[in-house]
């Protein structure tokens, strides 16, 4: 047998001890230089993201805290208010909505549609009966939106004898119904006249929604020539003015009374009577009313408003016995 390789141990096989003679070879460690992160002597604890020793980092700047919804370190909104969502896991169902309309809050009910208009038409229906037999019957009545949608029907409530009888002048209740014929707006005259010669029992029509219920009213004004009202709220303060011509009759054209602030005198819209044509104006009683108001006017003012347009109806365009009687001012 030929003898071991210089450096091999006969003992332990294999190398000796590092540096000894004959030994194992000594290797520098690997590599060189300074330590890279997640190296090191055995024990060590393993350095994060960065430099040595440094914590990783959130999300942005090295150290930063990571920002929540929105802006870097803006807080999370809560849910509720538009273009808003809710926190991440929270249960929804339990989050209430913030009302995009400020009048949300008691509103009553069937009303909410007039939170998104500035203007209504009111369109009456023609009554052949009354057409040519000069017969008084109900009025009825079509409310429609700009694009000639139905909203809103309103049927008169009278007697036949107090039609006949008291022409125009007339006291009678207003049904406002919905599609499914419920009532959400109802209005009441009562018996009164209307020249400037009796000025303590003037015109007022009463405004209830629902029935029952006070959310305002409109009241003549004493005036020798030109028709003036106020529309006042449930508590009695006046909010608008509604001022007409002098003369308001319909000659091929359209009969304008404009509504002005009560707090600026702006005007803030109008109501017309618009021209229906030659043989309708002639030989019925048949009329076309529009009415236009602010945007973020109370529902409530804007229901009294439309309570308006029925009452200049009959105190100036209803016919007696398919005669005009209309007179210049208020005589």
């Amino acid at each position: 047998m030929s003898a071991p390789p210089a450096g091999w141990s006969t003992t332990g096989g294999g190398y000796g001890p590092p540096g000894a003679p004959g030994g194992a070879p000594s290797y520098p460690a690997y590599p060189p230089g300074p330590a890279y992160p997640g190296y090191g002597p055995p024990g060590q604890q393993q350095p994060q993201y960065g430099h040595p020793g440094q914590q990783q980092p959130q999300y942005g700047h090295p150290g930063q805290q990571q920002p929540q919804y929105g802006h870097p370190g803006q807080q999370q909104p809560q849910y509720g208010h538009p273009g808003q969502q809710p926190p991440y896991g929270a249960d929804v169902s339990a989050i209430t909505m913030v009302p995009t309309s400020s009048h949300s809050g008691n509103i009553p009910r069937g009303l909410e549609y007039l939170t998104a208009v500035d203007q209504l038409l009111v369109h009456q229906k023609v009554e052949l009966l009354e057409a040519f037999v000069g017969f008084e019957s109900k009025n009825k009545y079509t409310v429609k939106n700009s694009l000639g949608q139905k909203v809103y029907y309103a049927v008169e409530d009278s007697d036949c004898l107090t039609r006949n009888c008291c022409g125009p002048w007339r006291p009678f209740d207003m049904r406002i119904m919905d599609a499914n014929k419920e009532e959400l707006i109802h209005l009441n005259r009562p018996l009164a006249c209307s020249s400037c010669w009796f000025p303590c029992c003037l015109q007022k029509l009463e405004v209830t929604s629902p029935p029952g219920t006070l959310i305002g009213s409109i009241e003549q004004d004493w005036s020798i020539l030109f028709p003036q009202f106020s529309v006042k709220d449930a508590s009695g303060n006046t909010i608008l003015k509604i001022e007409g011509p002098l003369c308001t009759f319909s000659l091929c054209g359209d009969v304008e009374f404009t509504v002005r602030s009560a707090a600026t005198n702006q005007k803030v819209g109008k109501i017309s009577k618009q021209w229906t044509g030659l043989l309708k104006e002639a030989f019925t009683d048949t009329d076309n009313f529009g009415v236009s108001f602010p945007m973020d006017l109370d529902v409530r003012m804007k229901a009294v408003m439309l309570g308006a347009v029925f009452l200049i109806d009959f105190m100036f365009f209803e016919k007696v016995g398919g005669d005009e009687r209309d007179r210049p001012g208020m005589f």
